[in-house]
C-alpha cells in the first residue's frame, strides 16, 4: 500500500511538473513573438529625416497667404511648383549624393505642409526636415546596400530619426516613406461596425428564441446541429458565399466594408448564438420560475430578468467572437477587398481594405522598406485585438453575476 502510495504521489508530482512545463512553453513561444514583432516592427514607426535648406522666395514660389488657408492650398502650392523648387533645393545641397534622389517621394509633401502651418517660410529661406528616400532610411537602420550606407555616412549629420505621424494617418502607397495604416484600419473600422450591427442582434435574439421559445422536436434540432456546424466552417467558404451572393447576385460594390461586414456577418453569427445559448442557459431556472409566480408575462421574463443576467456571457462571446473576424484575410481576399486603396473610405460604400488583408499585401512587396512596415501593423492588429479581448473581460467581471 505504501508503495502505491508513492506512486500516485509521484505521478501527481510528474503531472503537475508537465503542467507547469507545457505552460512556460506556452509563455516563451508568446514572448518570443511579441519580442520578434517588437524588434523588428520598432523602425516602422520611425521615420529618417534630412535637414533640407530651401529658399522658396528665390525659387519663386509665390501664393498669397490667403490662398493658404482656403480649401484650395494645396493645389496653389502644387500649381507654383513647390514640388520643382524641392527636387532643385536637394540638388543644390546633395549633388554629390544623388540631389533629390535623396529625398522621399513625398519629402515635397511635407514641405507643403509646413508653408501652410508658416507662410513666412514663403519669403525668407529656411531649413525644414523632410522624409528621406526608403534605401537611404533602410541603410540608416542598418539593412543597406554598400551604396546607400557610404551615402548616409556622408549624410550622417544631416540626418535625424522622429516618429512618423503618417504611418498613423496616411493609406496605402507604393513608397514605403509614405505607407501608412489608417486607411486599413479605417476599413477594418467600417467593416466591424457593420458585422456587429447585423451579427449580434440577429445571434441574441436566435438564441433567446432557441433556448426560451423553440420547442423541442426534430427541426430545432436540426436548426441546433447546423449552428455548430456553421460555427466550424473554414473562413473562406464563407468568402465565397459573399462572393456568390452579395457580389454575383445583389451586385453590391466590390471591396467595400459594406460587403466585407456582410460576409464577416455570416461568419461570426453562429459563434455569437452558441455563446448566447450557453450564457442564457447559465442562468439558474429558480429566477424564471420567481418572475412567473410574480406575475410576470413569458417576455417580461425573458427580457427583464434572463437577458440581463446572462448579458456578461452575451458581450463576451460577442467580442471574442468580433476579434477573430477581426483577424480574418481570406473572406476579404474573395471579395475584392485586396484592392490598392490609396485614400481611406468616407463612408461603407467606398472601396476600402482591412487591416489583415494591408499586412499580406505588404508581406508580399520587394522593398526591403516594407518588412518593417509589415511588423509595425502586425503590433497595431495585435493591440486591437489585446484591446478588444480586454473590454470583454472588463464587461464579464463588471457585470457577471455569482450565484
Amino acid at each position: 500500500m505504501q508503495r502505491r502510495i508513492r506512486h500516485r504521489y509521484a505521478a501527481e508530482r510528474r503531472f503537475r511538473w508537465l503542467g507547469l512545463g507545457a505552460v512556460s512553453l506556452s509563455a516563451a513561444f508568446l514572448v518570443f513573438l511579441l519580442a520578434t514583432m517588437i524588434g523588428q516592427g520598432a523602425n516602422g514607426f520611425l521615420e529618417t529625416r534630412i535637414a533640407l535648406p530651401i529658399d522658396l522666395r528665390a525659387a519663386k514660389v509665390d501664393v498669397p497667404p490667403a490662398r493658404l488657408a482656403g480649401p484650395g492650398g494645396d493645389l496653389a502650392l502644387a500649381g507654383a511648383g513647390l514640388e520643382g523648387a524641392v527636387d532643385a533645393a536637394a540638388n543644390a545641397a546633395f549633388p554629390q549624393q544623388g540631389g533629390a534622389a535623396v529625398l522621399s517621394d513625398g519629402a515635397w509633401l511635407r514641405v507643403r505642409d509646413a508653408v501652410k502651418r508658416d507662410p513666412s517660410l514663403l519669403s525668407r529661406p529656411a531649413t525644414i526636415d523632410v522624409p528621406v528616400a526608403t534605401d537611404i532610411d533602410v541603410a540608416l537602420k542598418g539593412d543597406g546596400t554598400p551604396e546607400s550606407e557610404a551615402i548616409v555616412s556622408a549624410l550622417r549629420p544631416r540626418l535625424s530619426k522622429g516618429l512618423n505621424l503618417s504611418f498613423f494617418s496616411g493609406a496605402d502607397a507604393t513608397d514605403p516613406t509614405r505607407a501608412g495604416i489608417w486607411g486599413a484600419l479605417k476599413g477594418s473600422l467600417f467593416t466591424m461596425l457593420v458585422t456587429l450591427a447585423l451579427a449580434f442582434p440577429v445571434g441574441v435574439l436566435s438564441a433567446l428564441y432557441l433556448e426560451e421559445y423553440a420547442p423541442r422536436n426534430r427541426w430545432t434540432d436540426l436548426i441546433e446541429v447546423s449552428i455548430n456546424n456553421l460555427a466550424a466552417v473554414p473562413s473562406i467558404i464563407f468568402g465565397l458565399l459573399g462572393l456568390a451572393v452579395f457580389l454575383n447576385t445583389f451586385h453590391m460594390p466590390r471591396s467595400a466594408a459594406l460587403v466585407g461586414g456582410l460576409t464577416l456577418a455570416l461568419m461570426t453569427m453562429p459563434v455569437i448564438v452558441i455563446a448566447g445559448r450557453n450564457a442564457i442557459k447559465g442562468v439558474p431556472p429558480s429566477i424564471r420560475d420567481a418572475a412567473r409566480g410574480l406575475g410576470a408575462s413569458p417576455i417580461q421574463v425573458v427580457f427583464h430578468h434572463v437577458l440581463p443576467l446572462a448579458l456578461p456571457g452575451i458581450l463576451t462571446g460577442t467580442i471574442i467572437g468580433m476579434a477573430r473576424a477581426l483577424g480574418e484575410t481570406a473572406p476579404l481576399l474573395m471579395i475584392g477587398m485586396r484592392a490598392f486603396i490609396a485614400a481611406p473610405p468616407d463612408k461603407l460604400t467606398d472601396p476600402a481594405t482591412a487591416l489583415p488583408v494591408q499586412i499580406f499585401l505588404w508581406s508580399d512587396e520587394v522593398a526591403k522598406g516594407f518588412v518593417e512596415k509589415t511588423s509595425a501593423a502586425i503590433i497595431v492588429l495585435l493591440a486591437f485585438l489585446l484591446a478588444m479581448n480586454g473590454i470583454a473581460i472588463y464587461l464579464r467581471n463588471r457585470f457577471e453575476t455569482r450565484w
